[in-house]
C-alpha cells in the first residue's frame, strides 16, 4: 500500500476503489493478473481471511487520501483498519484454521498490530507531518508536542504490548519465534523513543543501529530456540 500512500494523482481514490474491487473478485475467482493481488487472494481463500478483515483495511487507506486531524474515534478506526486487522490476518495464517484458538488469541493479536502501528506513528512523526501533513495522535498539536504528550502515547503503547504478549507466547512454534523477534525489536525501539526528547522526535526519525538489531535477533533466537 505504500504506492497508494505516496501517490498524488487526482485519481487516487478511484485507483484504491479499483484495487479493493479487484481484491474481492480475485478471492472469488482464485486468480488475478496482478501478482501481488493474486498472492493475497490465494492466501485469503486458503486461510479464511474475509471481508470483515479486508474492508476495514481499505477504509483506513482511504482516510490517508486527504490530510486530517484525527478524533479519538477516527484514530481508533484507523488503527483497527491499518494495524489490528493485519494482526488478525496473520493470526489466521499462523493458526491454519483453528477457529477456537483464533477466538482465544484474537484480542492479543489485534493489540500487537496496534502497538506496532503506534510505534511507527511516533517514530515517523516528523516525516508524516512535514511531508504528508498527517498527525495521527488525537489531541496532540505538533508545535506543542512535549514530554507529557510523548509519555501519554508511550503509556498507551506499553498497554498494548502488555496485552499482546500472552497471546504471542501461545502461538505455534512455527510462527512464534519470528513474531517474538518483531516484538523484541519494537519494544526496544519504544524504549529508545522514550529516552529521546520530544523535541528530537519532532525533527528526526529514530532508528536502532544495525548492530543492535543483530544483537536482539541473536538473543531472541537463543532464548526461543529450545521452546516448543
Amino acid at each position: 500500500m505504500r504506492l497508494y500512500d505516496t501517490y498524488k494523482g487526482a485519481d487516487a481514490a478511484t485507483l484504491l476503489d479499483d484495487l479493493e474491487t479487484t481484491t474481492y473478485s480475485s478471492i472469488q475467482s482464485g486468480y488475478s493478473t496482478n501478482p501481488i493481488v493474486h498472492a493475497f487472494a490465494r492466501t485469503a481463500a486458503t486461510y479464511g481471511i474475509d471481508k470483515t478483515l479486508i474492508a476495514p483495511f481499505f477504509a483506513s487507506m482511504r482516510m490517508d487520501l486527504q490530510p486530517q486531524t484525527y478524533s479519538p474515534d477516527n484514530y481508533q478506526k484507523y488503527i483497527h483498519g491499518s494495524a489490528e486487522v493485519v494482526g488478525l490476518m496473520c493470526l489466521k495464517v499462523f493458526l491454519d484454521g483453528d477457529d477456537k484458538r483464533y477466538s482465544e488469541l484474537r484480542e492479543g493479536a489485534a493489540a500487537l498490530g496496534s502497538s506496532y502501528q503506534k510505534v511507527n506513528f511516533l517514530r515517523d512523526m516528523a516525516a508524516d507531518y512535514e511531508e504528508l501533513g498527517r498527525l495521527y495522535f488525537p489531541g496532540v498539536k505538533y508545535d506543542a508536542f512535549d514530554e507529557a504528550a510523548k509519555q501519554e502515547i508511550i503509556d498507551d503503547i506499553t498497554h498494548d504490548f502488555q496485552k499482546a504478549l500472552p497471546a504471542l507466547c501461545e502461538l505455534p512454534v512455527s510462527s512464534r519465534r519470528a513474531t517474538m523477534m518483531s516484538y523484541v525489536y519494537y519494544s526496544e525501539l519504544l524504549k529508545k523513543l522514550e529516552a529521546t526528547p520530544a523535541s528530537v522526535i519532532k525533527t528526526t526519525r529514530i532508528r536502532l543501529p544495525s548492530r543492535r538489531k543483530l544483537a536482539l535477533l541473536l538473543r531472541t533466537l537463543l532464548r526461543e530456540g529450545g521452546k516448543r
